[in-house]
């Protein structure tokens, strides 16, 4: 379910050059290169069908897949029938369910009209699959790894690229729906020596088309189409294929280029120029008023702490001097760093976000120097699950050494939730969107095979990895603050508006989301789409101007509030900054209203839930880059202070 070449500026050139480097010194598992002599058999599998963009309206109708074999289908199956390859984690919770296939392909061997099968399509069966063609879906094949997909042209640019998959079908000029019943396979190969008995698949392309044979197959144009549902009654089907082979001076090794096409690569660029302005002139801004704010503040604090020292007469020599009482954020010195509120479920959330946010960094390194290519099929969704397990570690150290700094008391309690709290929300809620995916029978349900081993995972090395975090946290000292805390609380007195939790939370949430919105956009639409998604140079760079602005928004939040005389400042930095949690899921809403149309509760309750769990993540790693940008502020500020 879930992942185009761009002309990144030096900074991510030079990044984007170590990865073929590093890659061209040895293959990784499951890319290397397959040389096939003139002749041989070239495998040919097939892949799930899937929904993309409806060609009336360009909107998804529906995020629902389905297995190629879905006996509704009626597609033709290979001998003994088609069986299952191997796949990995991350391609199976994907929705990819690869399976052999009954087409034979021989490399440089040209065939015309090969019949496949015929088949019988009853009423409901037709009704079926007409429904999925108005929907949109497309045909998902694999040629040594490469997805057979169509030739398309690029309005705006100009440019030609590979677009992966096929439509199952199309509406003719009255309207009616036609199926494909005939496959125009083009093969493109390049040979690895002069003597051309090496060979090597570069491009696939299939160009569908609907034939209505009377007799045996003979492919001509002249046949009438398939239009299903034309009189009720059950329609039989006889399928067909061709095999061309041409020769491409396109390389083994950018073969996969094709493919990658940016789409409005313009947009790119002026908006990570507008973000990266506007972080800057936010760095400036946040730079200029606490740095010089704080500078005079506590200058003004130590002065009258030396006048005191002194022993100087009083109000009239602080008069002289021209300093006052304690005023503002070192009025609340006593009180900033007693325990908030609730330390044990922060401190387990903490642990979670700093265990999301060392995963996500270093997944988005891996693909920026190409370890994860897209023929290695999964690679992405698989990395990030082995990196959030072995990462558990992380997670229970940081939540354990923030809940001793709290003076929390139910250690053990810490220890159990850090692994189980989120992860098991996360699970849970998976686990009901795929009964959902059941009961459609989707092949987008993840089997239940599969989640024994996510639970064996979970169980036999999360846990133990988060337990010998948490036990390492308790055994350190914990992070001493530069100052007392007083026995008897503070009284806060009135905020201003602004200052409010709801709205410092949607005023601090919607710059870090306004960082991110344009690369959110792309994700969202590879997401859905179901198309490549590579363009990790970009999100690398929107990744750091998102860390950048929350930390720099938060920390000024969190001035306001201490000078405010406010020191509940922990709940709050961790609350406004998760808030571009809450906007990403506001705007997969928009997305919803704008660019798909689904219909049906299944459809609703999926799109609605995959987006909660995604913009939960996003909360929990946004709220933890706030909270512990405004802990390192805090511990800053009043170290520099001299407190009697």
């Amino acid at each position: 379910m879930f992942f185009k070449d761009v002309a990144p500026s030096a900074l991510v050139a030079s990044l984007l050059a170590v990865g073929p480097q590093v890659a061209s010194a040895f293959y990784l598992p499951g890319v290397a290169p397959t040389s096939y002599k003139p002749g041989d058999q070239v495998p040919l599998y097939v892949n799930s069908i899937k929904p993309v963009a409806s060609p009336q309206d360009s909107r998804l109708h529906s995020i629902v897949s389905y297995d190629y074999y879905h006996p509704a289908f009626h597609f033709c199956q290979p001998e003994g029938g088609p069986e299952p390859m191997s796949e990995s984690l991350g391609s199976i919770l994907f929705g990819d369910r690869i399976m052999s296939s009954p087409f034979e392909l021989h490399m440089n061997k040209n065939e015309t009209c090969k019949p496949l099968c015929s088949a019988t399509y009853p009423e409901k069966s037709m009704e079926f699959v007409k429904k999925r063609i108005e929907q949109g879906y497309s045909l998902n094949w694999l040629v040594d790894g490469l997805p057979a997909g169509q030739q398309i042209e690029d309005q705006m640019t100009g440019a030609t690229f590979y677009s992966p998959g096929f439509l199952m079908g199309q509406d003719d000029e009255s309207g009616n729906v036609v199926f494909n019943n005939h496959y125009e396979i083009w093969v493109e190969y390049h040979a690895v020596n002069r003597n051309a008995d090496q060979l090597r698949v570069v491009g696939v392309v299939v160009q569908p088309s609907s034939k209505k044979y009377s007799g045996e197959p003979d492919c001509r144009d002249n046949h009438p189409q398939i239009v299903l549902g034309e009189d009720g009654t059950p329609q039989e089907v006889k399928f067909s294929y061709s095999v061309y082979w041409r020769k491409s001076p396109t390389a083994w090794a950018t073969r996969w280029d094709k493919y990658l096409h940016v789409f409005d690569p313009k947009i790119h660029w002026f908006w990570l120029i507008d973000t990266a302005i506007i972080v800057i002139i936010l760095v400036l801004t946040v730079m200029s008023i606490l740095v010089r704010t704080l500078k005079r503040d506590i200058n003004r604090y130590n002065r009258l702490d030396q006048i005191n020292l002194d022993d100087l007469n009083g109000t009239s020599a602080l008069e002289e001097e021209g300093v006052q009482e304690d005023s503002g954020w070192k009025l609340v010195h006593g009180d900033v760093f007693r325990a908030p509120t609730r330390p044990l479920l922060l401190s387990v959330l903490l642990g979670n976000g700093a265990q999301l946010f060392v995963m996500t960094g270093s997944t988005i390194v891996f693909a920026l120097l190409g370890f994860l290519s897209p023929s290695n099929r999964g690679s992405l969704g698989t990395i990030m699950i082995l990196l959030y397990t072995v990462l558990s570690f992380v997670g229970g150290y940081v939540s354990a050494r923030v809940y001793k700094s709290h003076q929390g008391e139910q250690w053990k309690a810490n220890i159990v939730l850090t692994p189980l709290l989120v992860p098991g929300i996360v699970f849970a809620a998976f686990f009901f969107l795929d009964l959902f995916l059941w009961a459609k029978q989707s092949s987008g349900a993840v089997p239940f095979t599969t989640m024994l081993v996510i639970i064996g995972i979970w169980f036999v090395i999360s846990i133990p990895l988060s337990f010998a975090g948490s036990w390492l946290g308790f055994r350190a000292s914990p992070v001493e603050p530069p100052v007392r805390t007083n026995q008897i609380p503070r009284q806060i007195p009135p905020v201003t508006t602004y200052l409010k939790p709801i709205p410092s939370m949607l005023i601090v949430g919607l710059l870090p989301f306004g960082a991110i919105f344009v690369e959110l956009y792309f994700i969202m639409s590879s997401l859905w789409f179901s198309r490549i998604y590579y363009m990790f140079g970009f999100l690398f760079l929107c990744y750091v101007l998102m860390i950048i602005v929350c930390a720099s928004v938060t920390i000024l939040l969190t001035y306001f509030l201490l000078c405010a005389e406010n020191y509940h400042w922990q709940w709050r930095s961790f609350m406004a900054a998760g808030m571009s949690g809450g906007y990403i899921f506001l705007n997969c809403l928009l997305y919803l209203v704008t660019k798909v149309k689904l219909g049906g509760l299944a459809g609703m309750v999926l799109y609605i839930g995959y987006s909660a769990l995604i913009s939960l993540l996003f909360f929990i790693l946004s709220g933890t880059i706030g909270y512990f940008a405004s802990w390192w502020f805090v511990q800053r500020i009043y170290k520099s202070i001299k407190i009697d």
